[in-house]
């Protein structure tokens, strides 16, 4: 599939780059960001795909979260794309900031006028990585995941739906329990219908309690002082407890005075991809 690249920026010896493709999940065109570290000029490096939160594009987190040193130090490339299809001009749409555009909840969307183009799950589960593994120097057999807030949940759907397919896993203020959340109520009414035991299909902490798979250690990160998680938005709890219940290794830490912003994830970024460096580059 051809690629048309839009931009390509030095960054600590590496690329940042930015490319748009024709994306056949989603019935239109898509950018995605890709790190490219100077290691990946001479060998296959892992892969490490970062999923973004409400309201953001593929520029968000190339700009404000400070990752490439880290990304550098370890030889991972960095994959970062977009939150929803672009330019399906379907009404309401652009009505809301957490419905439709900003907002593809990761998940593959069963409801008319949705269907056609919303498939996020797909996308980043299929799509993108079959891309990814086609034009860029990656090893597709090391792969991890990781996000903020709406791309935490669906960093965490894609690794418990899929067993083994992610090396490792971490979050940043993830919606951790959206059958339970007015974000998650929202979105999925819309995109899955009014049939909720859709909608467990497409919750962390439902799948969580019967995840089959190998060892997954997780990592998450949240400011004690975010206003979603006071407002009862995030529900790190549930997931804790799940978690816990099905002995898999969570390390929640909780960040006095940090609030949900890149300010917040920026912080704690090298921590993460350190994460993620521990089980790729075994």
């Amino acid at each position: 599939m051809a690629l048309t690249q839009i931009s390509s920026n030095k960054c600590f010896g590496g690329l940042q780059k930015v490319f748009e493709h024709d994306s056949v999940e989603l019935n239109c065109k898509m950018k995605f960001a890709v790190y490219l570290p100077p290691k990946a000029e001479s060998e296959k490096c892992p892969a490490l795909y970062w999923l973004s939160g409400l309201t953001c594009t593929e520029q968000n987190f190339i700009s404000k979260s400070g990752y490439h040193q880290a990304a550098l130090e370890h030889g991972l490339v960095v994959i970062a794309p977009d939150t929803s299809p672009c330019g399906y001009n379907s009404k309401g749409e652009d009505e809301s900031w957490d419905f439709g555009t900003g907002a593809g909840f990761y998940v593959d969307t069963t409801e008319d006028p949705w269907k056609t183009n919303y498939r996020m799950y797909s996308y980043v589960m299929e799509e993108l990585p079959q891309l990814i593994n086609a034009n860029f120097p990656v090893d597709p057999q090391r792969m991890s995941i990781f996000g903020h807030s709406m791309g935490d949940h669906g960093a965490l759907i894609c690794a418990l739906k899929n067993p083994g397919k992610y090396k490792s896993v971490s979050a940043f203020a993830p919606i951790c329990n959206p059958v339970l959340s007015p974000w998650g109520k929202k979105a999925f009414s819309g995109y899955l219908g009014t049939d909720q035991s859709k909608w467990k299909a497409y919750d962390a902490t439902r799948l969580v309690k019967s995840y089959p798979g190998s060892q997954l250690d997780i990592l998450i990160d949240q400011g004690k002082d975010d206003q979603f998680l006071l407002d009862g938005q995030l529900l790190p709890d549930n997931f804790i407890a799940a978690c816990t219940e099905k002995k898999i290794p969570i390390v929640f830490r909780l960040q006095e005075g940090y609030d949900h912003s890149y300010y917040f994830i920026a912080t704690f970024i090298t921590d993460h991809i350190r994460h993620h460096a521990e089980y790729l580059n075994a």
